[in-house]
């Protein structure tokens, strides 16, 4: 049985986490994918760092869904089943689209699937065990909170679907140099994939009108917006005036 006062006490206190690392992350730069160095210490295969990281939230969710038989109410199981389309195909799709042979730290897989645990106990904690009694009815599928936060939320999948696509054609078989991403949103921005997963949970929080979809949200800017400003820099250092006459921002169009 799931603790109320625990719970809440669990999401404030990962607001207040949400802030420091958005502050480390200022000064310390993820180190993978186009920003990976050996700093980070000992590394695996990136397709089986991905999975590692992103199934565990995919599992705890499902288990949850399946255990508290919230299969039963209809807005708790598409709500449920948006993030879950989300994770199946950022766990067990997108690692195996991956192109290359790099490898990823095993301290950031840690540090992700901790993450994804804890966000599993947030979201699932709420859908299924904690949002108040006659919340989430059938009726909660016509409101305008769920509405809207559906057509934001897939508005961003498909944003981060399609910039993924892009980055991993960037380069042809055996060719190992850097590019610009071009197209979609990368004319807008720099990181066009991480505006996209940031639109998704922009989107699940608005559709479930709640606090942990809201703490949800704040983590992934967090996390997300100091790894755009570094993958920025490293543009401007790599391709300097081609890269800053695009006058792109980096991860929000015309604001950031």
């Amino acid at each position: 049985m799931m603790n109320y006062t625990f719970y809440t006490a669990f999401l404030n206190a990962m607001v207040i986490i949400a802030v420091f690392v958005f502050i480390a992350l200022q000064y310390f730069k993820a180190g993978y994918g186009y920003l990976r160095t050996s700093k980070w210490g000992p590394s695996i295969n990136n397709k089986l760092g991905w999975v590692i990281m992103e199934v565990p939230v995919f599992i705890a969710m499902l288990w949850g869904f399946i255990y508290t038989k919230s299969y039963t109410n209809i807005a708790v199981s598409v709500m449920t089943a948006l993030m879950l389309i989300h994770y199946f195909q950022r766990s067990l799709v997108f690692p195996f689209l991956m192109k290359g042979k790099s490898q990823i730290p095993v301290a950031i897989v840690a540090m992700g699937a901790v993450f994804n645990l804890s966000n599993a106990y947030m979201q699932g904690g709420w859908l299924f065990h904690f949002a108040p009694e006659g919340l989430y009815t059938i009726e909660w599928l016509k409101t305008p909170q769920f509405i809207i936060g559906t057509i934001i939320f897939i508005f961003g999948m498909v944003v981060n679907l399609h910039s993924d696509y892009i980055i991993r054609h960037l380069r042809k078989p055996g060719d190992t140099r850097h590019y610009i991403p071009k197209g979609g949103m990368f004319k807008y921005v720099s990181s066009a994939n991480y505006f996209g997963e940031f639109t998704e949970w922009l989107g699940f929080a608005i559709l479930t009108w709640s606090y942990p979809g809201a703490i949800f949200c704040l983590w992934t800017f967090a996390n997300l917006a100091p790894r755009a400003g570094s993958l920025y820099e490293k543009y401007t250092e790599e391709f300097g005036e081609e890269f800053t006459r695009l006058k792109r921002k980096r991860i929000i169009p015309f604001i950031y």
